[in-house]
């Protein structure tokens, strides 16, 4: 059923709309005049209703116009549960009853956001649709797949909640629900993360965090393995098919468990683990998944528990074997080295330190991939993940891309916070997105360091095979790159320039172009990206809640698109700090991550 609000509605006819449950959400402000609300709902298995509700401004859809590229954020609403333990002090009021005073203090949707994309269109940057989520609030939107292809449904989740959200997107700018998954359907691991795609519709996905209750659980595989609770340890793999539904649950643990001194865990398990995937990407031609451990997640984003051990960050890349689809058997557990800036007395950030992400190289005849750390702020590479126990070796310093951004940086690549990172179609180039490094992460001088994007020239790296020769192994080589067929540095652009710490965290390639035929098809040549300033704010790492276009050129340059400006502000990239939205006045929000899409019937 649908509904168009317009601000020049008399306020009863509003009222009863909202009595009868046709309307939700506030009436928009001047900003969204005119509004179209539709509704979508699926059962969940627990018997309630789930549901996605459009808010469509009025003149979105340009009839007989050039067809639309859409850019989709998926963001959550921003409250007082945001606030860190250690500025609680400084709010308005008092927690007893002064929440009033504080913007943003209550709780409301999250949604996915359906921004233009497409360039020379009138309302290229505009937030033409927001699609809220319901009757669930708060769940701290996380990540969605890493690409989409036409025709994928859109799986995205929730880091709090549990959840995971099935989107058809087939009939852009309006979204529906084919279903969600509740942490009841995967009690054997919380904290969903990434996602990946198959060529069938189905999706692997990372469940960073511990079975639901603690205690031993059964997997599909009929394994047991001892966990220590919700966001804790050890998480698993679950498969889903295209409407959210649980294919299987793999646990991300080993029977022996991992290395005890390298892998702590808060409350201790009877086997050590660091089985946290964080990371996950897929190579179906190979039959291999691979997938790379971040951190004991309540330890790391439950504020104000911060973490007692530096070995609650992780050091280690699993691969699997994926040649059943629905059992994906792990086949090796591989510790990244530390590298020439590794200290004993602050293990926190050596190099090998917080394994955020991995990505596959795509083209056949390549079998290799790269993975990247977080606070330990380096790039490694394998060039084989097939191999029975894969060699990683680092190949590129965080800190040698520094000085690209800011010539005030220092060149440091420790507490890089490094997040997103995906290799070009093509094999040629590296994307990787930086937060930078918060002052003081280092010492209580260090004035902490600008982030952005940068590219890396990975083509003779990837080329050489199994013979290749690069690895970073003394300061100056990770400072200012290796030789070699090491990686170069193709280009970089600061973003939130002149504020340290509060760069990118994710990302997203363009992998489509417009054809001929006045239809998009995919291309191997990505021309820009999308980048998010926001990871997750009780950490302290809440960013500018900006989305920004990066240009990309053909030797991999990177600048930013300054013609794709917020709607309000007219400032370059898209501000999620803003007062009103097409589903109401809900203050700001906290864009995680994006994807490029078309509808399916403007895509070949």
């Amino acid at each position: 059923m649908k509904f168009r609000l317009h601000r020049r509605w008399p306020t009863g006819v509003v009222a009863v709309l909202l009595a009868v449950g046709a309307v939700t959400l506030p009436v928009p402000d001047d900003a969204y005049a005119d509004v179209e609300v539709s509704t979508h709902k699926v059962q969940g298995a627990d018997g309630k209703e789930y549901s996605v509700t459009n808010h469509l401004v009025g003149g979105a859809a340009e009839p007989g116009g050039q067809r639309k590229e859409w850019l989709l954020v998926w963001a959550g609403d921003e409250n007082i549960a945001d606030t860190a333990v250690k500025d609680v002090k400084n709010l308005p009021g008092s927690l007893a009853g002064g929440l009033d005073k504080v913007s943003n203090a209550l709780p409301g949707p999250d949604f996915l956001a359906v921004i233009d994309a497409t360039k020379g269109s009138k309302t290229y940057g505009q937030v033409v649709n927001t699609a809220t989520v319901g009757p669930l609030v708060e769940n701290e939107p996380h990540h969605m797949q890493y690409v989409w292809h036409k025709g994928d449904t859109i799986f995205a989740g929730a880091l709090f909640g549990a959840a995971t959200y099935a989107f058809d997107v087939s009939a852009l700018p309006n979204l529906k629900l084919k279903g969600i998954s509740l942490p009841s359907q995967t009690l054997g691991g919380s904290v969903p993360d990434a996602y990946w795609t198959l060529k069938d519709g189905t999706a692997y996905a990372t469940y960073m965090g511990g079975p639901v209750a603690p205690g031993p659980f059964r997997y599909d595989d009929g394994s047991v393995h001892l966990g220590n609770g919700f966001a804790g340890s050890p998480g698993e793999v679950v498969r889903f098919d295209p409407n959210g539904k649980v294919l299987s649950q793999s646990p991300a643990a080993t029977p022996g468990g991992d290395n005890e001194k390298l892998c702590a865990n808060l409350p201790r398990i009877g086997t050590p683990t660091c089985a946290n995937p964080h990371g996950i990407q897929a190579r179906e031609d190979l039959n291999t998944l691979v997938t790379s451990d971040y951190a004991e997640p309540r330890n790391i984003i439950l504020d104000p528990v911060k973490q007692p051990s530096p070995y609650l960050r992780r050091p280690t890349v699993r691969t699997w074997d994926i040649s059943d689809r629905n059992h994906p058997k792990l086949r090796a557990v591989s510790y990244l080295p530390d590298g020439p800036r590794a200290d004993p007395e602050d293990p926190l950030h050596a190099e090998s330190r917080a394994v955020m992400e991995t990505t596959v190289t795509n083209l056949p005849g390549h079998k290799g991939a790269f993975a990247q750390t977080m606070q330990g702020g380096a790039v490694f590479y394998t060039p084989d993940i097939t191999a029975p126990e894969p060699h990683w070796v680092e190949v590129f310093d965080d800190g040698a891309a520094n000085k690209a951004f800011d010539p005030a940086n220092d060149s440091n690549g420790g507490s890089s916070n490094g997040g997103w990172m995906q290799t070009s179609p093509d094999d040629r180039f590296l994307y990787r997105a930086i937060v930078g490094r918060q002052p003081g992460a280092l010492g209580p001088d260090d004035p902490g360091t600008t982030g952005g994007v940068y590219t890396l020239d990975i083509s003779k790296l990837v080329a050489a095979g199994t013979d290749f020769k690069c690895n970073i192994d003394t300061l100056e080589e990770a400072q200012r790159g290796g030789g070699d067929d090491c990686p170069t540095l193709a280009g970089a652009t600061p973003i939130n320039p002149g504020v340290p710490g509060a760069g990118p965290h994710w990302g997203a390639y363009d992998n489509f172009e417009l054809g001929q035929d006045g239809l998009y098809q995919e291309t191997s040549v990505p021309n820009r990206l999308a980048v998010s300033n926001y990871f997750v704010a009780r950490s302290g790492l809440d960013g500018d809640h900006k989305v920004n276009v990066v240009d990309l050129g053909p030797d991999g340059k990177v600048s930013v698109d300054d013609t794709f400006r917020d709607e309000v502000t007219g400032e370059v990239g898209v501000n999620f700090n803003r007062r009103s939205w097409p589903h109401g006045e809900f203050g700001n929000a906290k864009p995680h991550s994006e994807l490029f899409v078309v509808a399916d019937s403007d895509v070949r």
